[in-house]
């Protein structure tokens, strides 16, 4: 365990190594390469899966059409594989109603709905702050072009 991950450990109240087996329980920091919560992290900050839990937390149960219409710009495939990995990751649900055609919906469950309350703040900091970042990225390129 390295410095900084003894202090993380020390300041959530987590001994170094307790000797009971939990030691899995312990390693839990998305900085070190090979933690599993930093897969997780790396997962989840896809951005197509950020903004389906948006769009799921914000419009509520959708159907895939209606998901891919609201994630303008997402392909079929990526949205079936995003939705397949959030699904497996317990934070959505996909219901297939047997009717003529078959009806799927999906929406989130609780810890979906966690999440997407987390990054609804993000998205709407990013579309009230986009203006200052573009201008604040024409002036580095402008600063950073060779002449």
């Amino acid at each position: 365990m390295t410095t900084q991950q003894r202090a993380r450990a020390r300041e959530r109240g987590q001994d170094e190594d307790q000797g009971d087996g939990r030691e899995h329980e312990l390693a839990r920091d998305v900085f070190a390469q090979f933690c599993p919560s930093r897969a997780m992290f790396a997962e989840l900050a896809d951005k197509w899966s950020m903004l389906i839990l948006m769009s799921l937390g914000e419009f509520g149960q959708q159907r895939f059409s209606e998901l891919q219409r609201a994630v303008d710009g997402v392909s079929r495939k990526m949205l079936t594989q995003s939705l397949r990995a959030l699904e497996r990751n317990g934070l959505v649900r996909r219901t297939v109603f047997p009717e003529t055609p078959p009806r799927v919906v999906y929406e989130l469950l609780p810890l979906g709905r966690e999440l997407a309350e987390l990054v609804a703040p993000l998205g709407r900091w990013t579309e009230q702050r986009t203006p200052e970042m573009l201008a604040a990225r024409e002036v580095f390129d402008e600063a950073h072009t060779e002449a």
